[in-house]
């Protein structure tokens, strides 16, 4: 690399006293490679704005909105890497139109989410949270009234046999649980690999103990669990919801729990966040919630700020990346005179 490949981290990785908030990231991987400079951007904006990511040539983005203001026109920007799986922040079109890589870190996230899961799944069958409410307000006798239930024999059933969802069914084997998946665009075979069985969400939703939401917000995901698939659920089972909120509609899980048509959930995601101080969810017993941050350990961002710095090294040299999402713009005679002369 001939020249000064210049790489800019969003400043939502950093504390208020200007520390990263999230541990090892991973920058050694830039560290190692002669030509790249790094730093965090000046400001911490919710959305991106031209003047913070001019002169940049790859941008490494955590929560912040990138949208077509700062795309648009932009010939130094040649790739974005996403901290993580979910780049619903991020304007593909936009990207792809410019000559520009989004790639994201399936595989910094696929063991943290999927054992993520399992905790929920755990703590809400065996009654961790209420259990631990009971000794602290000195509620011992009432033990006897809050029975959790095994989860030997039990129906997994996984909305998305993605990277994730297929970890989840990794895990839970050693728990003698049944597996049945929902996915669109999975085939029978790719299931039976894994020893998962393929069926329609309608079914799913009617034989799982535990519905676990693996699959990434689209427009077709967008309140794909509503009322009407609620009521297909069984009373006795829970649904745990660690990828997108939107894919939920609250209202209708609220009532559904209200009315104890389900006997809890475990959500790390909400279609506003921060979640309103007044939302019902709060004062739930039967519900375990987290703040979008059940994964957070330290394995989780260095996998995820290794990969994704690895992304970075590679279109430094000229390389393609691995883990592309707009896999369109790989044919961008924009993008492919950026790759040149990076590697030349």
């Amino acid at each position: 690399m001939g020249q000064t490949f210049r790489v800019g981290l969003t400043a939502d990785f950093l504390k208020p006293d200007g520390t990263i908030g999230f541990g090892d990231i991973g920058v050694e991987t830039l560290d190692q490679v002669p030509g790249i400079e790094w730093e965090f951007l000046a400001e911490n904006t919710p959305t991106l704005h031209a003047d913070q990511v001019h002169g940049y040539n790859a941008l490494l983005v955590l929560s912040s909105t990138v949208d077509a203001t700062i795309l648009d026109g932009n010939d130094d920007l040649a790739i974005i890497a996403r901290f993580g799986v979910g780049y619903d922040n991020v304007n593909v079109e936009a990207c792809s139109t410019n000559g520009i890589l989004l790639t994201i870190t399936p595989d910094g996230v696929r063991r943290p989410v999927a054992a993520s899961i399992m905790t929920f799944i755990l703590a809400l069958s065996y009654k961790l949270t209420i259990k631990d409410k009971l000794i602290r307000q000195g509620r011992w006798a009432e033990k006897l009234d809050h029975m959790g239930s095994g989860v030997t024999g039990r129906t997994l059933g996984v909305i998305g046999l993605g990277n994730i969802g297929r970890e989840v069914f990794t895990l839970a084997k050693a728990f003698g649980m049944q597996h049945i998946a929902y996915d669109p665009y999975a085939t029978i075979e790719q299931a039976k690999a894994i020893g998962v069985e393929l069926v329609s969400i309608e079914d799913l939703l009617r034989e799982s103990d535990f519905v676990c939401i693996c699959c990434a917000l689209t427009p077709e995901t967008h309140y794909l669990i509503n009322a009407e698939r609620l009521d297909l659920m069984k009373e006795t089972a829970y649904l745990i919801n660690t990828s997108r909120g939107p894919i939920v509609e609250e209202q209708a899980l609220i009532n559904a729990l209200r009315n104890q048509r389900i006997q809890g959930a475990g959500l790390d995601v909400f279609e506003q966040e921060p979640i309103d101080i007044n939302n019902p969810l709060l004062n739930m017993e039967n519900v375990i919630l987290t703040p979008h941050a059940i994964c957070w350990t330290d394995e989780c961002f260095l996998g995820n700020g290794q990969s994704a710095c690895q992304s970075i090294v590679d279109v430094s040299m000229g390389r393609l990346p691995q883990n592309i999402v707009n896999r369109e713009v790989v044919d961008h005679p924009r993008l492919k005179e950026k790759l040149s002369e990076f590697s030349n």
